[in-house]
C-alpha cells in the first residue's frame, strides 16, 4: 500500500480512494514475501486503474456521493488463509473474466498494460505457493479477487 499510496490520494478529478481493511487473526504462512507483495501490488494497481476508468464521465460530486473503495479482508477458511481484495468499479463481463489470467491479455489501452500482471500473479499463487486465485465480477458490481494459501500447521 505504501508504494501505491500516491495513487489513492485525492486530486482535482476525484476525492481520495477509500481503502477499507478487515484483517482477521491469521496464522503464519510459508511464502516468498516479495512475490506475494508483487501479486498484491498488481491486484491493487489494477483496482485503482479500474476505479479511475469507472470515474470517466462522473463529476467530483457524483464520485463523492458514491466513493471509490477498495476492500482488503483476511481470514481463515477451510484450513487456508483467505485474502480478498475487491473494488466498486465497473466490474467485467463474462468474456473478460474468462481471459483475465491469460498471458498477454489486457483490457488497457496500448502502452498502458502488458497483460502479464495477472498471469504472473496466478503462477506465483498456484505454482510457487500451492494456493488458488479466483475472480468474481459482474458488470456494474465491481470486482473481487480471492486468494487462498496454505498455512503452517503445528504438527
Amino acid at each position: 500500500m505504501l508504494i501505491l499510496k500516491h495513487r489513492l490520494k485525492a486530486d482535482e478529478q476525484r476525492p481520495a480512494i477509500q481503502v477499507l481493511t478487515q484483517y482477521g487473526d491469521i496464522p503464519k504462512i510459508e511464502c516468498f514475501a516479495g512475490q506475494l507483495n508483487q501479486v498484491f501490488m498488481n491486484i491493487l494497481a489494477n483496482a485503482i486503474d479500474a476505479l479511475e476508468e469507472s470515474n470517466q464521465g462522473r463529476s467530483f460530486d457524483e464520485i463523492t456521493a458514491n466513493p471509490n473503495q477498495i476492500k482488503i479482508i483476511t481470514s481463515v477458511e477451510n484450513n487456508r488463509v483467505k485474502i480478498t481484495i475487491s473494488d466498486n468499479a465497473k466490474g467485467m463481463d463474462e468474456e473478460v473474466k474468462a481471459k483475465i489470467f491469460d498471458h498477454s491479455f489486457t483490457t488497457k489501452v496500448v502502452g498502458k498494460g502488458t497483460g502479464l500482471g495477472l498471469a504472473i500473479a496466478k503462477q506465483i499463487i498456484e505454482s510457487k505457493h500451492d494456493g488458488q486465485i479466483a475472480v468474481n465480477s459482474q458488470l456494474g458490481q465491481g470486482t473481487e479477487f480471492v486468494i487462498t494459501l496454505p498455512f503452517i500447521s503445528n504438527l
